[in-house]
């Protein structure tokens, strides 16, 4: 059988990451790739993220000549994870081309897992809930339906919960990077000045109790690769194409210290004094003296943390579990160690009000991170944070890119206010680094002044 994966998250219809262009290859649906593969299945890919739009998915579906095509997202990816309106768009276009050509299809990911009705309503015959891999060989092996496994019969969505995820990540068959073309993500990367960066995953999960975050797939778990096939898998990627840098995805990384440990073991051995340089995911608490010492020695050169809020207030009602201690302290070690440290802020949570705002800024001027991340609260589907706010949701849609920035529930202030907090905290840190554009500075101005007409005390404006 001959099996064509596609996910449906195109860069193309993002303004906001066509102009970042850091483009990641669909490391999820690769890894699915690779296990249908080790399975006997002939397996093709069709790369959203670097297509012009749907209608390369029409010409590339008509060449490959496929019996069963799998959306098969990217559940590494955050951006797939919000479930933004235009790429949901995308995949029912694409599905309902797959139907016109008499084949048959299926789904697996975080929107189609929390709303399988409007995926199977589009036409996929089959939506496969949480983690998808083993499931997917068993349902096209006999196409019969079992846990985790969701259909349509007379309108009416049918299935059972998924079991228990596989714990021995050892078991999952390495990415195949061979189905994509890494020579234009490299491209695109060197166009923009950047090293060529992949991505890596070391983990599966978090157990970890964030109110706002979705865990539709993996779930309140950590499992961890062994260190040495991590390590492996480094090797492979500089020596067969040529990687500059990695990306590791996990929600966190290092969690574990006695595995942080063997992996820094294992890179040095295999590396020497010239590691790949790396970036990662990481929460503050976890940053001690030692572990960011074997952080720096293991080739981590950035370290992005999730400090969403300089409000003690904010954090609590976050379930973060974090107090600011550690932030500042994370942020000193880093720095001691030679890795930059950055902050991914999160405004409009409810309750937040303008002490709030300002706190949180006064702490980023305080600790002076290298970048900063600006997102605004986003209750996801089948979330603590859903449950909180459903009741004021006045906007029942996503977003429809990763860009739009505006409360879909009733904040604090008004929805308009939150886009034009965004892109000024932006500028304001640019100007805090010394960084901020002569073409930038009229649009710096023109914001503050946006902003002084909703008449909000204790921002600084």
């Amino acid at each position: 059988m001959k099996v064509l994966l596609a996910h449906s998250f195109y860069m193309a219809l993002d303004a906001k990451q066509a102009a970042i262009k850091e483009p990641f290859p669909p490391l999820g649906t690769l890894i699915a790739a690779g296990q249908l593969r080790q399975e006997g299945f002939e397996v093709d890919v069709f790369d959203a993220m670097v297509a012009a739009g749907p209608q390369d998915f029409k010409t590339h579906l008509a060449q490959s000549k496929p019996e069963v095509v799998v959306f098969f997202e990217d559940n590494f990816n955050w951006l797939s994870k919000m479930c933004l309106a235009e790429m949901r768009q995308a995949c029912f276009e694409m599905l309902a081309e797959v139907k016109a050509r008499g084949l048959w299809s299926v789904v697996v990911g975080s929107d189609a897992s929390d709303f399988p009705e409007l995926f199977l309503k589009a036409g996929a015959d089959y939506v496969i809930k949480g983690e998808g891999e083993w499931r997917l060989i068993e349902l096209l092996k006999s196409r019969q339906t079992g846990p985790g496994v969701f259909t349509l019969s007379d309108g009416l969505v049918f299935g059972s919960p998924p079991e228990k995820p596989v714990h021995d990540l050892s078991r999952f068959a390495l990415p195949a990077w061979d189905l994509v073309d890494l020579a234009r993500y490299r491209a695109i990367w060197h166009q923009n000045g950047r090293p060529f960066t992949l991505n890596m995953m070391t983990t599966r999960g978090c157990p970890y109790r964030c109110n706002w975050c979705a865990k539709p797939i993996h779930g309140r778990r950590y499992d961890i690769r062994p260190a040495n096939q991590v390590v492996a898998e480094m090797q492979n990627l500089k020596a067969q194409y040529a990687v500059e840098a990695i990306w590791f995805s996990d929600d966190i990384f290092g969690l574990n210290k006695k595995w942080l440990a063997s992996f820094c073991a294992g890179i040095q051995s295999a590396f020497g004094s010239d590691p790949v340089p790396y970036k990662i995911q990481i929460r503050a608490d976890l940053i001690q003296e030692e572990t960011a010492d074997w952080l720096a020695r293991s080739g981590c050169r950035e370290a992005w943390m999730g400090v969403e809020s300089g409000s003690q207030k904010i954090l609590d009602a976050m379930d973060k579990d974090l107090n600011l201690t550690q932030i500042e302290n994370a942020t000193r070690l880093l720095k001691k160690n030679g890795i930059r440290p950055c902050f991914f802020l999160q405004f409009g949570y409810p309750g937040e009000e303008a002490q709030d705002i300002h706190a949180t800024w006064q702490m980023v001027k305080r600790l002076k991170p290298e970048a900063i991340g600006i997102s605004v609260a986003y209750p996801l589907p089948n979330t603590p944070f859903f449950e909180k706010v459903k009741d004021l949701i006045e906007n029942q849609d996503h977003w429809q890119i990763s860009g739009d920035m505006q409360p879909i529930f009733k904040a604090t202030y008004p929805r308009a206010f939150y886009p034009l907090l965004y892109r000024y905290i932006h500028l304001l840190f640019c100007q805090l680094k010394g960084k901020l554009p002569l073409r930038d500075r009229l649009r710096f101005w023109q914001l503050k002044r946006s902003l002084r007409t909703f008449q909000i005390e204790g921002i600084p404006f």
